[in-house]
C-alpha cells in the first residue's frame, strides 16, 4: 500500500493547481517529524485534518477505523504562513545535509518545493490550507 500526503485548500476552487505528489514525504514522514522538532518547527502531520468526504475514501481505500472517524473533530485550516515556516525549513535544512535521509533527501526537498508552491499562492490568495493523507 502506497502513501500519499497532499494539500486540500479551503473552498472550491482557489484558481491554481494545487496538485502535489507527496509519495516521498508519506515514505519519511517519521523522520521528518523528528527532524522538524529538532529544528523547532511544526510536524508537517501537525497540519493534518480531514472532512467527512475526506474521512469516506480513507476508509474506501481501507485505512481506518469507522468507529474512530466518528470521533474525529470537526475540519481545522492552517494559514499558509505556517506551513510555509515548516516547509522552508525543511528545504533550507536538507540542502544544507543532504545525507539527512540518504537517498530519499532529493524526493523530498523536490516535493517539499512543490508545497511550498502551492502554500505561497494559497497565502497570496488569503485562503486557508490542511494537509490529507490517501493509501492506495
Amino acid at each position: 500500500m502506497s502513501a500519499s500526503m497532499y494539500i486540500v485548500v479551503e473552498g472550491e476552487d482557489p484558481g491554481f493547481d494545487i496538485f502535489v505528489n507527496g509519495h516521498a514525504l508519506a515514505r519519511n514522514e517519521d523522520a521528518l517529524e523528528k527532524l522538524a522538532l529538532r529544528l523547532g518547527v511544526k510536524p508537517l502531520l501537525e497540519f493534518f485534518s480531514a472532512d467527512e468526504n475526506s474521512m469516506a475514501l480513507l476508509l474506501e481505500e481501507g485505512a481506518g477505523d469507522p468507529e474512530w472517524a466518528k470521533t474525529l473533530p470537526p475540519p481545522q485550516w492552517f494559514s499558509p504562513t505556517d506551513g510555509l515556516a515548516t516547509i522552508r525549513t525543511l528545504i533550507l535544512f536538507l540542502r544544507r545535509s543532504p545525507a539527512e535521509l540518504g537517498s530519499e533527501t532529493m524526493p523530498v526537498v523536490q516535493e517539499l518545493e512543490e508545497y511550498e508552491r502551492v502554500l505561497s499562492k494559497t497565502e497570496t490568495r488569503s485562503l486557508r490550507w490542511q494537509l490529507a493523507v490517501s493509501w492506495k
